[in-house]
């Protein structure tokens, strides 16, 4: 039957243990290495490219939105430009105004004296 004298599945393990040969495990462990280290060492290469390659494009990104920047910025001197413009052709047209009316009254004194 089963009772604390049973043998435990893990029975016999222990005593295999040092029958384990370390040059058989090194040569193992070297073995699983060698077997996937190539394609880590290409995946670790891939994503430095990758790295590179994202760096770069973020680089153009910037100065693709600086040129865009710039362009809105000349957009908004045009649009100045325009305004003194139109400014300026008032303050042209008031001045011949006021000229015009110093000629009016200029002769009115003139002739209110006369």
């Amino acid at each position: 039957g089963v009772g604390p004298s049973a043998a435990s599945p893990d029975e016999g393990v222990v005593e295999d243990l040092p029958l384990i040969d370390e040059k058989a495990v090194e040569q193992l462990a070297e073995g699983l290495i060698s077997h996937y280290l190539p394609d880590l060492q290409r995946s670790k290469s891939a994503l430095q490219e990758l790295t590179q390659n994202q760096v770069v494009l973020l680089e153009t990104l910037e100065q693709e939105i600086s040129k865009f920047k710039e362009c809105n910025s000349i957009v908004d001197i045009n649009a100045l430009f325009s305004e003194a413009k139109h400014y300026h052709n008032k303050l042209v047209n008031i001045r011949n105004d006021m000229m015009m009316l110093h000629e009016k009254t200029s002769k009115l004194k003139v002739s209110g004296i006369n």
